[in-house]
């Protein structure tokens, strides 16, 4: 063979592959889908404004102590709910459960239906004391510049309950009656980590211990991002939340001699637990894979631009890489993993004395497949330092993964493909890293849901449990709308 020849064929070769890969990624394209047609709905622009900024005005903070939390502000905020929604109180039945949570039931034609659910909680988290004057407007005003109504709850997410609110007053205003029974429930606890009386959980036993058991539900969780890549991608990533990772907090500790720093050993109990910091810090979680992320690269990968599909129509064969690329950013890391997240450290009571004890605490997020005991076992496994002491302050194990293709989830792909037709939309299941509400709700529902119909730059989501929080006054219209189209659909008996 001469050499040209030989030069020839693996050129050759590679061109073939190229020209196949080409053609495969032509045909990359999303899955046609046969939705109705969900008309446009009408907003009540003012008052949906007017209500989320009075609805900020109440200071529905909630704590882990109940004794330290102002209920007075949550009997204001149930008073301005029936004062800003008379038709909601007028056809709907309310009940206050626990201490401040709510239930409001819409009784639908068909009460052999199984019924939906609309969640949201009430509570806000706190202003950090000492940055109440680092805000451009006050926290608790719900000042309105024509842009943005800001303050504490205006994105996590009294933005969403008012949303829901208005949109089943709007529905009855224009005579609207479901098919199946709505349900709205309002927790008053949810920014309390592993509480000990969550008021979701007391809802959720109350309606088991009546026979309920709910078709589908949606809380919060997912979200509407735009991703703009030159000459890649332009795609709405529809995310909706199938699962949330689980959370707990780890103590681990040191024991040691002690004594006085002026005859300090080389090496004191402090110095052991950063030992034991390094090992836990260098010894992340292993990375798994879970089925959910195969359709959430297939789904955005489809409406990607030519080039991008040219390379993610091929991502299956790419995974080993895609694995190490992902597992070094924190952002994407999360997905694929247990986070291990090292926040605080205790020594010695006084400068001069040397610790007997030294503890870190560690927070972890265990994803679906991995356990809270599994995680104690991970810590002991990889810390060197055997004489240590492992305690579990407080966790909650890994949420299930609700199924992909429900009524309800379709339902969501079908309002965002029309309501956001300015360019390609990619609905596609995701996992939630913090908790929810709709945590609870896996005793009496299997299609648990989690998405605001909220577009917000990262700019605005960075303000959520900071520092001058605040909600476009643009994306209101579209959560009222949403909320209406997805209570038409998802009540029907024949979806």
């Amino acid at each position: 063979m001469n050499k040209k020849l030989k030069k020839i064929i693996p050129a050759a070769a590679v061109g073939s592959l190229l020209a196949a890969n080409a053609v495969k990624a032509a045909k990359f394209t999303p899955e046609k889908k046969d939705f109705p047609a969900v008309p446009k709905e009408e907003v009540n622009s003012e008052r949906v404004q007017n209500n989320l900024s009075k609805a900020i005005q109440c200071k529905t903070v909630s704590n882990e102590d109940p004794n330290l939390v102002d209920w007075a502000e949550f009997d204001k905020f149930h008073k301005f709910l029936e004062e800003a929604y008379p038709l909601v109180h007028k056809t709907m039945s309310k009940e206050v459960i626990s201490n401040a949570s709510l239930v409001y039931i819409w009784k639908g034609a068909n009460p052999d239906l199984e019924p939906m659910a609309l969640l949201a909680h009430q509570d806000v988290v706190p202003v950090t004391a000492g940055t109440e004057k680092d805000w451009e407007h006050g926290a608790f005003e719900g000042y309105n510049d024509g842009e943005f109504i800001w303050g504490r709850g205006s994105v996590d997410m009294k933005n969403h309950l008012i949303c829901v609110m208005e949109a089943c007053e709007t529905l009855l205003e224009e005579g609207f009656q479901p098919e199946r029974d709505v349900y709205l429930c309002f927790g008053h606890n949810e920014e309390v980590v592993c509480s000990s009386d969550p008021g979701a959980e007391a809802i959720v036993k109350t309606l088991k211990d009546r026979g309920i058991h709910f078709d589908s539900l949606v809380d919060e969780g997912g979200a509407v991002l735009t991703v703009d890549i030159k000459g890649l991608i332009d795609t709405y990533i529809i995310g909706v939340g199938m699962a949330e990772k689980g959370y707990c907090d780890y103590k681990v500790t040191v024991k040691d001699k002690g004594g006085h720093t002026s005859q300090s050993p080389k090496h004191n109990g402090l110095g052991k637990l950063a030992n034991v910091i390094k090992d836990i810090e260098g010894h992340q979680c292993d990375v798994k894979w879970l089925p959910f992320m195969d359709n959430f690269l297939e789904t955005i990968g489809r409406t990607a631009k030519f080039p991008g599909r040219f390379v993610v129509c091929n991502y299956k064969l790419m995974k080993p890489l895609l694995k190490q690329v992902m597992k070094s950013i924190p952002a994407s890391a999360c997905l694929l993993r247990t986070v291990t997240g090292v926040s605080m450290c205790e020594g010695s009571p006084a400068p001069n004395v040397l610790p007997q004890r030294a503890s870190v605490t560690v927070n972890f997020r265990p994803i679906t497949g991995e356990s809270v005991a599994d995680v104690e076992k991970h810590i002991r496994d990889v810390v060197r330092y055997k004489d240590i002491e492992v305690e579990l302050l407080r966790g909650k194990e890994p949420s299930r993964f609700s199924p992909v293709g429900s009524d309800a989830f379709n339902a969501i792909d079908a309002i965002c493909s029309s309501m956001y037709s300015d360019k390609a939309v990619a609905t596609t299941p995701y996992l939630v890293m913090g908790g929810t509400d709709a945590y609870f709700y896996e005793e009496i529902c299997e299609n648990v849901l989690r998405f605001a119909p909220f577009r917000f730059s990262v700019e605005i989501l960075q303000t959520t449990h900071g520092t001058n929080e605040r909600c476009p006054v643009k994306v209101l219209d579209d959560g009222v709308a949403f909320f209406k189209s997805y209570i038409r659909l998802v009540s029907k008996e024949n979806r």
